[in-house]
């Protein structure tokens, strides 16, 4: 089977093994065959030689979290990313992945008033006990905050579930902004209600072209687009790929994780008045690893936070956009990991609380007990209690 991969990407893994520590299912079962180098030679057999897919392979490329951890360990810069979404892309084309249950949910995040409504009705079948405690959903709220331009310095991009999901932070981190004095825009109607990473992640290329470029329709002029969410960032980011034009390279040099720009311009952060508090650090994979600034979030939070940080090195906590919900099973046993080093860096400092600046890594670890909170809202609480309110 042609899976339309580059040879020259696939040559450039030369099996050293290095990236097998940071690859979470391979941590997790131990199997060569779910970790990212093989991975690689199983694209690779498929690539030359047609007719050896089998279920195992199909297996081995739905099980991977695309993290991308195996990048940033990589001596070799392999474009695993690449690899595994070209791959997805593929199998998906021709039917091999994604079934058409999963795709029809992927379309229905096009549709923001859909995503409200089906929250909405979540949320009241949670009040009344009716989802299942195993499918991993956190708390939905029934109400949420209405959100209001303040301005035309920079652009803010909502997304889609974080948008329903957890708008709450994306207040905080509207209110932060207007502290430092910076106005931000919204999006005016339905083209920027997705930013498609899911759909990328699914194999659903064409669908996720199609609304990259609404979503840069949606975000004219040169100012920059600020993201509170790790995965949408990093989706936005990489249009420029995705799409291969100029105008969305353009459109990607804008885009910017907003705790990138709040540490960039700190000097603009009213002075913080009381306690400091002391704070987890959870490290969304695509907020280090694609992105790769999630320093960031320490230079954000310096002036109201102490700092603990994990002993896993950046080790994925499972959550994976959707793969938490297509692969609960796997899911769980990567997140128990990550729930072990928070355990232990609860006994080193005494801290409860973790900070993680991605919406789907939030829910994944809120949905096992754990207290998360977004940078955002740390700020935004230090600046609330600074002025008496």
């Amino acid at each position: 089977m042609d899976l339309d991969l580059d040879p020259d990407d696939l040559a450039q893994c030369v099996a050293c093994g290095l990236c097998l520590p940071h690859c979470p299912t391979y941590r997790v079962t131990g199997e060569e065959a779910l970790s990212p180098r093989g991975r690689i030679a199983a694209m690779r057999a498929v690539q030359t030689e047609p007719g050896i897919t089998d279920a195992s392979f199909f297996s081995s490329i739905e099980s991977c979290v695309q993290c991308r951890g195996c990048e940033t360990a990589c001596p070799s810069a392999v474009p695993f990313g690449r690899l595994i979404e070209s791959a997805r892309s593929t199998l998906a084309a021709k039917g091999s992945i994604t079934p058409r249950w999963q795709r029809l949910g992927y379309e229905m995040l096009r549709h923001h008033r859909m995503v409200l409504v089906g929250s909405r009705l979540l949320a009241l079948a949670q009040r009344a006990r009716l989802v299942p405690a195993r499918l991993g959903v956190p708390p939905l709220p029934l109400r949420n905050p209405k959100l209001s331009a303040t301005g035309h310095d920079v652009w803010f991009f909502p997304g889609c579930v974080m948008d329903a999901w957890q708008r709450p932070v994306h207040a905080a981190a509207l209110r932060v902004l207007s502290a430092m004095g910076v106005g931000a825009a919204l999006p005016t109607g339905s083209g920027a209600a997705c930013c498609g990473a899911l759909h990328v992640h699914a194999g659903l290329t064409d669908p996720a072209r199609r609304m990259a470029q609404r979503v840069i329709e949606s975000f004219p002029g040169v100012v920059p687009i600020l993201v509170d969410s790790a995965g949408c960032g990093a989706a936005l980011k990489e249009y420029g790929h995705l799409l291969g034009t100029a105008e969305a390279r353009a459109f990607s040099d804008r885009v910017q994780d907003i705790n990138t720009f709040v540490a960039d311009h700190i000097d603009r952060l009213p002075a913080a008045v009381g306690p400091r508090v002391t704070l987890i650090v959870q490290d969304p994979c695509h907020l280090r690893h694609v992105q790769r600034r999630h320093l960031d979030v320490r230079r954000a939070l310096a002036p109201v936070a102490d700092v603990v940080e994990l002993d896993d090195d950046g080790l994925c906590c499972g959550a994976g956009g959707a793969y938490s919900s297509l692969n609960p099973e796997m899911a769980g046993d990567i997140r128990a990991r990550k729930l072990a080093s928070i355990a232990r860096a609860t006994v080193a400092s005494g801290a409860t609380v973790v900070a993680s600046a991605n919406p789907g890594c939030a829910m994944h670890l809120s949905a096992a007990g754990v207290k998360v909170v977004h940078p955002m809202e740390v700020l935004d609480d230090a600046i609330r209690a600074s002025r008496g309110r």
